[in-house]
């Protein structure tokens, strides 16, 4: 597909939408649709379909594996802070009621952090899955 002219510049127009509307799920993800794992997988697929289009390389250049490598337990190590994070200031695994100065910002923060955790464990996932694929040779 490198030499399809019409697909390259259809996947250049549309990446930036894509990572942009990824972007819009997860910050808009407390007060409609959306969120974390949603925005996840939208920003996985831009760059999914960037691979398919123009390589496993390019697309490595962008989302290298070592960060891949960094970013999988990152999000989890994210999501698993937060909720420890309430245990020790004196409310249950994921209560976010103390994480700010009164309980509305501590709900908002806590929310907000560990959709950060599950957005980056999920996109990174799936890049992961299709570079494992993506990379094995054909017999």
């Amino acid at each position: 597909m490198r030499l399809d002219v019409v697909l390259r510049v259809t996947t250049k127009f549309i990446l930036a939408p894509l990572l942009l509307f990824a972007l819009y799920v997860q910050f808009h993800g407390d007060y409609g649709p959306g969120g974390g794992f949603q925005a996840g997988v939208i920003a996985a697929a831009a760059i999914i379909l960037y691979g398919l289009i123009n390589g496993l390389g390019p697309a490595q250049k962008i989302v290298p594996v070592g960060l891949l490598e960094v970013l999988i337990p990152g999000g989890v190590l994210i999501y698993v802070a937060v909720g420890i994070a309430g245990m020790l200031l004196g409310d249950n695994f994921l209560d976010y009621n103390h994480l700010a100065h009164d309980r509305i910002h501590g709900q908002e923060w806590g929310v907000f952090l560990v959709e950060v955790g599950v957005f980056l464990t999920v996109f990174s996932t799936m890049i992961a899955i299709f570079y494992a694929f993506a990379g094995r040779r054909r017999s």
